[in-house]
């Protein structure tokens, strides 16, 4: 089906930050897959993960105990809130699983008329139907039907709607980003986050984060929301958790998930051994202080780089913005034909975002060397938009 807009590349093979084209054009790739090959292209300990597993076991039916599965949990369990994990696919899978988990707590405690849950502008949790109404962009939502009940859209930064929405007798909960990825990489501040657990504790709404794409060391700690001190009561990832290999997962308090009972959830094929295996070797290399460190390191260096190319470049950079290494960059030409002059005059892969953004999302253990590499090429493209924009 022609539902991607895709660019005219074609990719053969990687190797850490380095991508290469059926024509052999080497490219810095500091997409990384959106997000998901947080260790770079075909690390050798991810592969060999995936080579052990599969001479043993592909798949089998969750009817069964899977040891890979419980040892994955418990170790996401231990380095978060959560007590207990459901393992999915994909990160618009484990958001419908916390939608559903969300609700269904609320049932569980004999209040089943409490299902609103609020988003924010310029979210974005996936491409299922549940969570497609949870952003409630419009560009996602069209053609498809009338709205789901009981999902709402609230105003970044607006406290006051914020607060009213919270206070609402039928609410479930609040699901946010703690750095949206597709809205133009905004962090929700510190304050922010730690007001609004304080406010949902107050009205016995559940907070709803969506880690798919800042989670997973992303900001410089393992979680996204590390960072204001507090925590959700239900939680997406996928990504990089498995390090481009498909899965995903919906954390939970054992509050929070007192209605997942037996029968009321499933999935075919999430949490298969495949999987588990690369999931397991993923989180093991993500979490440590090798790479948190290095992704701070390498995330000061490039913060500090961008905002002296924006005092050098205002007729081309509009704003920088982000956490870690996801890292928003506002520009003042069309961000779709500045990704466009950047893969083909400097070989330099970037993503879009919303707000006429691209985002730069390399892998987590990028190098200094690369990261400077990544600057010098994003600098050669700023001088070409230049040319351009005075022609």
């Amino acid at each position: 089906m022609g539902v991607y807009n895709r660019a005219p590349l074609e990719v053969e093979r990687g190797r850490g930050a380095r991508l290469w084209a059926t024509d052999g054009t080497e490219y810095l790739d500091c997409v990384a897959g959106i997000s998901t090959n947080g260790l770079g292209h075909a690390h050798p300990e991810l592969v060999q993960a995936v080579k052990d597993q599969a001479e043993k076991l592909w798949h089998v039916s969750n009817i069964f105990r899977i040891p890979g599965q419980e040892a994955l949990a418990d170790a996401l369990c231990e380095s978060s809130f959560a007590d207990v994990v459901f393992f999915t696919n994909s990160g618009t899978e484990a958001v419908e699983c916390a939608l559903k988990t969300a609700r269904k707590y609320h049932s569980a405690n004999g209040a089943p008329e409490r299902i609103d849950i609020y988003g924010f502008d310029g979210s974005f949790h996936g491409r299922t139907y549940g969570a497609i109404n949870a952003a409630a962009n419009p560009s996602y939502t069209e053609g498809f039907g009338p709205p789901m009940q009981g999902f709402h859209q609230l105003k970044w930064g607006d406290h006051e709607a914020i607060k009213a929405a919270i206070a609402n007798p039928t609410t479930a909960a609040i699901i946010v980003e703690p750095v949206q990825g597709e809205g133009g990489c905004r962090a929700m501040p510190e304050q922010c986050l730690r007001g609004l657990r304080e406010l949902c504790d107050d009205h016995g709404v559940l907070i709803i984060f969506d880690e798919v794409q800042c989670g997973m060391g992303r900001t410089g700690k393992l979680w996204a929301h590390e960072w204001a001190g507090m925590a959700p009561d239900i939680m997406a990832v996928a990504k990089a958790l498995g390090g481009g290999f498909p899965i995903g997962a919906c954390l939970a308090s054992a509050k929070a998930a007192k209605g997942m009972t037996v029968g009321v959830h499933g999935s075919t094929f999430g949490g298969n051994p495949l999987a588990m295996a690369v999931g397991q070797k993923a989180l093991s290399l993500i979490n440590s202080p090798e790479t948190l460190n290095n992704v701070n390191e390498v995330a000061g260096y490039l913060k500090q780089q961008f905002a002296g190319l924006q005092e050098r470049f205002p007729d081309v950079i509009a704003d920088v913005r982000g956490k870690g290494l996801l890292i928003g960059i506002k520009m003042v030409p069309n961000n779709r034909e500045f990704m466009a002059l950047a893969r083909d005059t400097q070989q330099l892969l970037i993503a879009g975002g919303g707000d006429n953004c691209v985002r730069l999302l390399p892998p987590l253990n990028l190098t200094l060397d690369e990261a400077r590499e990544a600057v010098a090429r994003f600098e050669a493209a700023c001088e070409v938009a230049r040319e351009k924009l005075a022609a």
